[in-house]
């Protein structure tokens, strides 16, 4: 029986080779969201890893959307460029059919805040601070800042700018755009009652409160050419009581699929500081599962899925179209290597490295004894 990992899926006018898609993780390398050296290295690394989709991290559209000072932005020349100078090495070491993409997000009232390992949370005005945005003056946490509530105007920037990081996006050669609906950020804090308090067209009902991405699917969409698609990636809970639910987001998933919108990856949380995560493996694809069967949408299943055997199991019984990955990538940029032959399907490796394919093999074999 072949494996459920390595069928090919399609999205949009493309056929992705398998299912393995790595997640947008963000590298807080960026300079002025410019991708650097890092970067080059950095996406060559999960090209080479034969992974069918590769999602480049959280960017910002416009530069006070940045979670922090080294975050990946396309709001400037010089961003575009980066990427674009980036992306190149990239593709030539890729899986052949392998698809790239970015995923476009506003921090909102998450964002200006101090790299991780430099302790994270807001920074101060002595650290370069810059005031944030979100639908309504709640700050995220005790002792962050209170943002300012977006006007009409301001949503009509916003809105704008995701247009204009989307051509960006497509002049850059990219395949495909993910809208950052999740963890707490920018059209997540719309999304849930949490952090919308607004009581106009943007806030109130879930009608309301979906506008904003709706409206973002749509305008971005209009602007990306036909050989381009648009996923999703929503934080399908909130994790806590009276936020947005599991619910809601199925019926968001089904509003984006009339946008044009082809995947959604179901993550979750995020947006409450005081959320209750029961954290463990494989702990969102019941998300995925409930997205997919309720809105007739391909989902991706991500969070703590680290051997291939999980990854199988998934998809295998329904529960997903896709696995993300995201730290067991970073442990092993070769696990898609691996998966195969544990899998029984062929590895695929650029042919400078061919001759590893042996020692992974080997690697599995001496395992399973």
């Amino acid at each position: 029986m072949s494996s459920a990992l390595f069928t090919p899926i399609s999205l949009g006018e493309f056929t992705i080779p398998n299912r393995i898609a790595i997640a947008p993780m963000c590298m807080y390398s960026a300079d002025d969201g410019s991708a650097t050296d890092w970067h080059i290295q950095h996406w060559m690394s999960l090209a080479m890893s034969g992974a069918g989709m590769i999602t480049f991290e959280a960017t910002g559209v416009e530069r006070r959307g940045r979670i922090s000072l080294g975050c990946l932005g396309l709001y400037s020349d010089a961003n575009e460029a980066a990427m674009a100078r980036a992306l190149g090495p990239a593709r030539r070491v890729a899986a052949p059919g392998a698809v790239f993409g970015v995923q476009l997000g506003h921090a909102g009232r998450k964002a200006s805040t101090q790299l991780p390992w430099l302790g994270g949370g807001p920074l101060t005005p002595e650290q370069d601070a810059w005031q944030t945005v979100a639908p309504s003056a709640v700050p995220f946490a005790p002792g962050w800042p209170t943002p300012d509530a977006l006007d009409e105007a301001g949503i009509e920037r916003i809105v704008a700018a995701f247009v204009q990081a989307a051509e960006r996006a497509a002049r850059i050669g990219l395949d495909f755009v993910e809208l950052h609906g999740a963890h707490g950020y920018l059209l997540n804090e719309f999304l849930s009652p949490v952090s919308n308090k607004r009581g106009d067209r943007w806030g109130g009902s879930l009608e309301n409160r979906m506008r904003l991405i709706l409206t973002i699917a749509r305008a971005v969409r209009a602007v990306l050419p036909e050989r381009m698609f648009v996923g999703a990636r929503l934080s399908v809970t909130d994790w806590v009581e009276g936020g947005f639910s599991v619910e809601e987001a199925i019926a968001v998933s089904a509003a984006l699929k009339a946008e044009g919108v082809v995947y959604i990856c179901a993550s979750s949380g995020g947006n409450a500081y005081d959320q209750q995560i029961p954290i463990g493996p494989l702990y969102q694809v019941d998300f995925a599962e409930a997205v997919r069967k309720g809105a007739g949408i391909p989902t991706r299943a991500v969070g703590l899925i680290t051997t291939p055997a999980e990854a199988e199991g998934v998809l295998r019984e329904g529960r997903a179209d896709m696995v993300a990955l995201a730290r067991a990538i970073l442990a092993d940029p070769r696990w898609p290597w691996r998966a195969a032959y544990e899998l029984g399907e062929e590895a695929y490796a650029p042919p400078q490295y061919v001759r590893s394919l042996t020692t992974v093999k080997h690697w599995v074999v001496d395992e399973d004894d």
